[in-house]
């Protein structure tokens, strides 16, 4: 395993399948995507609804909210301040304010990391220690990953999602 991580490290240091830009503007075409899933919520249903044990899906936004721009700046700082998911945001306005503030501090963030720390490692929040890059993947992953249980909610509301592959 520690070889075939290896090798394929070494291979993307030597092609370019993404330019970093071109990473950042995915990973924000998911975040305009994700808002947009928020904005569709009711305000009741937004804090309450689940299904199957499920978060609500505030919870999830809220888990979001407090990775992404978090664990940028920790990457930025070399900090390694552990995961802080008690954020107080009560309300749909809320959570969509502070989304809306986050985003360009996230761009700001993100291009403060030199290209060539992508294959560093860092301990995110001290517990995932992986390279630059990996971190930065886990985040989009798991937006994605939230935002589907959103549209699980929202079906199951009779409200249709935004289409899936809209993401600007």
């Amino acid at each position: 395993m520690t070889i075939v991580k290896h090798l394929y490290i070494s291979h993307m240091k030597d092609s370019v399948i993404l330019t970093k830009e071109e990473l950042l503007q995915h990973w924000l075409g998911h975040r305009t995507l994700t808002k947009r899933t928020l904005e569709k919520f009711p305000e009741k249903e937004l804090f309450e609804f689940s299904i199957g044990g499920m978060r609500p899906f505030s919870e999830l936004v809220m888990e979001l909210l407090s990775i992404a721009e978090p664990g940028l700046r920790g990457i930025v700082q070399k900090d390694e301040k552990p995961y802080d998911h008690d954020l107080g945001l009560n309300s749909k306005a809320a959570l969509l304010a502070r989304w809306d503030e986050d985003t360009p501090k996230i761009i700001s963030l993100y291009n403060q990391i030199p290209e060539e720390d992508f294959h560093k490692e860092h301990n995110l929040f001290g517990e995932y220690k992986f390279p630059i890059y990996s971190n930065l993947l886990y985040f989009i992953d798991n937006e994605i990953h939230h935002r589907a249980q959103g549209y699980v909610y929202l079906r199951a509301l009779g409200i249709e999602p935004p289409f899936f592959w809209d993401r600007y």
